[in-house]
């Protein structure tokens, strides 16, 4: 990743806020791939039950907690939300559930509306 917050090639991956072995992560660096300052597209897995979700809501060194599990689970990949015919598309008539984004609690409000 570059200095300047954007996506880069050679992104790094964590799994789990673990470092992915194959991939080169700088010690104390982060606990998501991304580290710029806008929203992004995230992908989850919770490592207690495995439930899998994504969400338009994703941002860096912030996690969602598990619906079932209740813990805060840190996205695994991260994406920009540029790309307008893949998954990574952010519906905004979804409801978005603040009461389990790290970000919207420690914002004290919709993390949407950072901008």
């Amino acid at each position: 990743m570059r200095d300047d917050g954007k996506w880069s090639p050679n992104q790094r991956l964590l799994i789990f806020g673990e470092q992915c072995p194959l991939v080169d992560h700088p010690k104390g660096k982060g606990l998501t791939p991304y580290q710029g300052k806008k929203r992004c597209f995230g992908e989850y897995e919770c490592s207690k039950c495995k439930r899998k979700w994504t969400s338009g809501n994703s941002w860096a060194d912030m996690g969602q907690e598990c619906i079932k599990c209740h813990i805060n689970i840190y996205p695994y990949k991260q994406s920009p939300l540029e790309k307008p015919d893949g998954l990574d598309v952010s519906d905004p008539r979804k409801e978005h559930p603040q009461h389990l984004c790290e970000k919207c609690m420690v914002l004290g409000y919709y993390c949407r509306r950072v901008q």
